[in-house]
This record gives structure tokens, sequence and C-alpha cells, in this order.
């Protein structure tokens, strides 16, 4: 089945205001919620980078991605999820293990203190 998999660089036509910068953990991910959708959100702290994505691994359907290993394959921001070590790129959602199932992806934004995804 093909999805439209927004990637992290697109535009977003609704920025949703997730929360403030602090409430997120550095070097790490949070969780929060978009109309019933879980969202995992995670900051690179030493390139102040910020990324998102679907929460659930899809190889599992299990919500735990936000509670995810987070670094970077030759350049390529990706999480690793926490019970199954998939990883996943946080920039196009691919799954960079090769195989078929991939992850949705949204823009970020810092303004004012707040951290914005784009989530249509």
């Amino acid at each position: 089945m093909q999805r439209n998999i927004m990637t992290s660089t697109q535009k977003a036509n609704y920025w949703y205001k997730a929360a403030p910068v602090e409430a997120f953990s550095e070097n790490g991910g949070a969780c929060v919620q978009y109309k019933g959708i879980q969202i995992a959100v995670f900051h690179f702290k030493a390139t102040d980078e910020w990324y998102a994505s679907q929460n659930m691994c899809p190889h599992k359907m299990q919500m735990v991605l936000s509670r995810g290993l987070i670094g970077d394959a030759c350049g390529e921001p990706k999480v690793a999820c926490p019970l199954h070590k998939r990883t996943f790129s946080l920039t196009t959602g691919q799954n960079l293990n090769g195989e078929e199932y991939s992850i949705q992806v949204y823009p970020v934004k810092v303004e004012d203190g707040y951290v914005y995804i784009g989530v249509e």
C-alpha cells in the first residue's frame, strides 16, 4: 500500500504548537498527541536540530519510537526502536534496515521558545 509520506523538510499548511522547548529532553525523544495521533519529537542538542515522526513502530505496531535511541548513519539522523532495534531516517521515514515499511515524519520548527509540528 502506497502512503503519502511527508518528509521533515516539507512545508506544512498547519503548525501544531506542541510544547515549550524546555518540555523536551536534550538528545532524546518525547511524545505529544495531535487529534489522537501520537507523535514522537526528537531534539539533537549538538546540532540543535529537531525532528518528529509517528510514535508507532511499524514492525510490531507498538507506540515506542519516542523512547528510541537517536543518532546518525553517515550524517542521516535516525531513530532506533527501543524494542526491536529497527532504524528509521528522521528526514524521510525510510527504514534503514532495508525492510519495506517506513514511518511518517513531520517538519518541525522552533519559534519564540515553542516547538511546532507541521501536521497538515
